[in-house]
């Protein structure tokens, strides 16, 4: 009898933790307000402009980036290719995972990628506030 009911029990606890969701929750790079201001598909940020990056906050990041360090910026084109499409200088750091920028060459765009060495951030705006 005890025996059963600890087979039901068993299988009762399988079926329920194999039914049950699995959910992941996660965050967005952009600030709220930088991200919903603006529309993603058609900003492009020209010669003079400020913009904002997206990086991960490590060391790293803060010992290879500094304030008046010039980055390439590199646009991935549907298949697959990494081409420079322009090229900022940085202004300052925001936060611990933001930093400020002016565009000095080309037109970029939201999720273009700025490098310097192995260091690499993450376009995320156009100058559309204060911080």
């Amino acid at each position: 009898m005890k025996k059963k009911m600890a087979i039901i029990l068993i299988v009762i606890l399988l079926f329920t933790s194999a039914s049950a969701p699995l959910t992941v929750c996660a965050v967005s790079y952009p600030p709220f307000p930088l991200y919903h201001r603006q529309n993603r598909g058609e900003t492009v940020m020209k010669v003079g402009q400020t913009v904002y990056m997206f990086h991960s906050g490590t060391d790293d990041v803060r010992k290879t980036i500094h304030a008046n360090d010039i980055l390439t910026v590199y646009r991935i084109n549907p298949s697959c290719e990494v081409n420079p499409v322009g090229i900022i200088k940085v202004l300052s750091y925001i936060g611990e995972t933001y930093i400020k920028a002016e565009v000095l060459e080309g037109e970029i765009r939201p999720d273009d990628i700025a490098k310097k060495g192995n260091v690499s951030c993450l376009v995320i705006s156009a100058g559309i506030c204060n911080p």
